[in-house]
């Protein structure tokens, strides 16, 4: 089962800081932008179920998407739903709560990460917060698009100072917790991805 890292309220205006560009507007709007600045990434990882339907809708394909059925935490349109599967993924399931990180989370990423096939994470709970753990794993050179609400799509280019970036905000984030010695494993999982 594993660790889990919750959020406390006292960091979650650091969550609104933008890790990356910002595309204002509509997905489908986003995806010339998407498309235009993409330049053949390592990984391209969706988080989100809005981000993740105009690109496959687009014909872009990720190589991991980080789903929850849902949108504005109410449930997702059946168009979405389906439209979120593809053939060909490998499909992981995990469990995480709404403005937490698991180890669960974590580790369906690192498998993602190794995996030579394309993945789809379904989350049962809440994929609110997956692009931290992403940028912070994801090789440089990778891209992880998510949804910013109310504003667009969020596109992160992972160089080695942004995953230092978030390797900082998440240090904040487990320092804040009442359990740290219980984080360790999911701390070494973290930080072993940080120099990739």
């Amino acid at each position: 089962m594993g660790g889990t890292i919750s959020i406390p309220a006292s960091l979650r205006p650091l969550l609104r800081k933008k890790f990356g560009v910002l595309y204002e507007g509509s997905g489908e709007d986003n995806i010339g932008k998407v498309s235009r600045d993409l330049d053949d990434p390592i990984k391209l990882i969706s988080v989100g179920d809005v981000t993740t339907f105009h690109l496959l809708k687009s014909n872009i394909i990720p190589d991991i998407l980080v789903i929850d059925e849902k949108t504005h935490r109410q449930p997702a349109c059946e168009q979405m739903i389906t439209g979120t599967k593809q053939s060909g993924f490998k499909e992981l399931v995990v469990n995480n709560p709404a403005g937490s990180i698991t180890e669960e989370l974590v580790d369906a990423l690192a498998e993602a990460l190794g995996s030579n096939r394309r993945v789809r994470i379904f989350v049962q709970g809440e994929e609110d917060l997956a692009s931290l753990p992403a940028i912070m794993m994801a090789p440089v050179g990778s891209v992880v698009l998510y949804g910013q609400p109310g504003e667009g799509m969020m596109f992160v280019r992972i160089t080695a100072s942004k995953k230092e970036e978030m390797t900082e905000l998440i240090d904040k984030i487990i320092d804040k917790q009442h359990c740290k010695e219980q984080l360790y494993t999911m701390w070494r999982k973290l930080y072993g991805y940080q120099h990739n």
